[in-house]
């Protein structure tokens, strides 16, 4: 599913990455823990697609694949089509849009994507009464609670069906009710839809529970288990 290959990264003179390599297999809930600054969240922007590891002067050090795909070979524009496509992205912080409502949040990645209006709503709703706020579609977030908030975007996440979802620290401002609930859903998630989680976090908890932890220290995994 998704295999990082001797990925390297520094900003500037500090080094963040020192070669990582790792595998996560579909269908796992993999969990990446360590101190602040191990480059948790790095690794995870890089093989998200978000970011790229260093270069050599004839190309990359590393390699990342997704179902088979070097994403660190596709253009600017066709890496942007694959990310919408593959990967749903949930964050510490919503990132909610204050002007759209749940819904109306919930659908602008489909809509990108230039999927019919009906079906992206249709699915958008689907998704929003899975997370239990069908009540809740017309509310805009300033009208949700913190864990509404996430679970919509959770729910953006998830409407164009990716293969995999990164998450960076998505607890990480949730009371410890919310934040028990969000880590449950995913896995009713992966029950439902097979689909394969990555999440950095300081959740203890939540790190025993997953399938695979990947513990990182000082840029590289010290243990994986």
């Amino acid at each position: 599913m998704i295999e990082a290959k001797n990925i390297f990264k520094s900003y500037g003179s500090l080094q963040v990455l020192k070669g990582v390599n790792c595998i996560i297999n579909q269908g796992e809930i993999v969990s990446i823990v360590g101190p602040s600054g191990a480059g948790k969240s790095t690794l995870l922007q890089i093989i998200g697609t978000l970011d790229q590891p260093n270069k050599k002067a004839n190309g990359f050090d590393g390699e990342v694949l997704i179902n088979g795909t070097n994403v660190l070979a596709l253009s600017e524009k066709k890496l942007a089509s694959f990310r919408n496509s593959t990967i749903g992205f949930v964050f510490q912080f919503h990132h909610l849009l204050p002007e759209f409502t749940a819904l109306e949040n919930v659908c602008i990645p489909g809509f990108i994507a230039k999927t019919k209006k009906a079906e992206v709503e249709k699915r958008a709703k689907y998704l929003l009464d899975l997370m239990g706020l069908s009540e809740r579609i017309k509310h805009y977030p300033n009208e949700l609670s913190g864990g509404e908030q996430q679970r919509v975007a959770v729910a953006r996440s998830l409407i164009n069906q990716p293969a995999v979802v990164m998450a960076d620290e998505p607890s990480g401002n949730l009371d410890s009710e919310s934040a028990d609930s969000l880590h449950n859903l995913f896995f009713t998630l992966r029950q439902e839809f097979n689909q394969t989680f990555v999440i950095v976090t300081h959740n203890l908890e939540l790190a025993k529970s997953t399938d695979k932890t990947l513990a990182m220290k000082d840029g590289v995994i010290v243990d994986a288990q």
